[in-house]
């Protein structure tokens, strides 16, 4: 009867690894959780290197701070068919020698997100835009230590470009930006958010190079005026997000075409504004009569 029941017995560990594990459980678990799973046993930690060596997407926003780079290393080390990278929140510890061996051997990124990553240089960039040539989205806000160089780098060799997030790049000027959008005719997203050296010419670039274009991030852009938010207006169909705040040279002659397209913006119209405030000078919204 004991053997029976022995014969009986499954484990966990005894299910086909790359056939049911990996692709059926192990995907769907956090990576808090698979970092833990290795200390279990030695074969637990066989199965979690099986696992990040044929991973398809890496994660480390949730857990970045509690990563020591020598683990990120060490995870990374045999895997060479990534597709998407986030390095949100790790901008404590990793650096061009963690993140520039993993670029290399991972030509089929198509997603890499550095948002906030202080401590790299313009030689990631150069590595992700010579490596990753499928890029399509890719994050680099508050990366203050992208150049124009480097960007003229990731525009010449990542032609498929749907998204980039250069809010805060205050080293790129309008050269950089233009350069951009004629070699990346399929942007769909674009932020330059935060970046006064941005002038109308980087956005009426963007408007007529980039035509499939449905989001743009101007939040902060001092120097953008109406004429370019109306080329906007004029060669960008498909525009379906537009943020204009703090950029207190675009008014309502240029937003309003786009809000008849009902384009969401963030701003709004000059009536509704003075009703808010109306509103919390005297406690409560007084009724107009919009139709008179």
């Amino acid at each position: 009867m004991d053997e029976e029941a022995k014969m009986g017995t499954c484990h966990l560990l005894d299910l086909p690894w790359e056939d049911v594990l990996i692709p059926h459980i192990l995907c769907h678990l956090p990576l808090q959780h698979i970092v833990s799973l290795q200390r279990v046993s030695k074969h637990f930690h066989s199965l979690i290197q099986v696992y990040l060596a044929n991973c398809r997407t890496f994660n480390l926003s949730p857990v970045g701070p509690c990563i020591p780079k020598e683990a990120f290393c060490s995870m990374l080390k045999d895997n060479k068919v990534l597709q998407s990278l986030s390095l949100q929140n790790c901008s404590d510890w990793v650096t061009d020698k963690e993140l520039l061996p993993v670029i290399g051997q991972n030509q089929h990124l198509h997603r890499v997100d550095m948002n906030g990553c202080a401590c790299l240089t313009r030689h990631s960039l150069v590595a992700v835009s010579l490596s990753c040539t499928h890029l399509q989205h890719l994050g680099l806000a508050h990366c203050e230590w992208v150049d124009s160089l480097s960007l003229r780098s990731l525009a010449d060799h990542c032609g498929g470009l749907q998204s980039i997030d250069l809010t805060a790049c205050r080293q790129l000027k309008d050269d950089a930006i233009c350069y951009l959008a004629k070699k990346c005719l399929k942007l769909t997203s674009l932020s330059l958010a935060v970046n006064a050296n941005v002038t109308d010419e980087s956005v009426e670039e963007v408007a007529k190079n980039c035509r499939s274009l449905e989001q743009l991030d101007l939040t902060g852009c001092l120097r953008v005026r109406n004429q370019s938010i109306r080329t906007l207006a004029e060669y960008c169909p498909k525009l379906q997000s537009l943020k204009v705040n703090h950029c207190h040279n675009v008014t309502e002659s240029s937003l309003d075409p786009l809000r008849k397209r009902n384009v969401v913006i963030d701003v709004e119209p000059p009536l509704q504004r003075a009703l808010v405030l109306l509103q919390d000078v005297l406690g409560f919204a007084p009724f107009i009569n919009l139709q008179i």
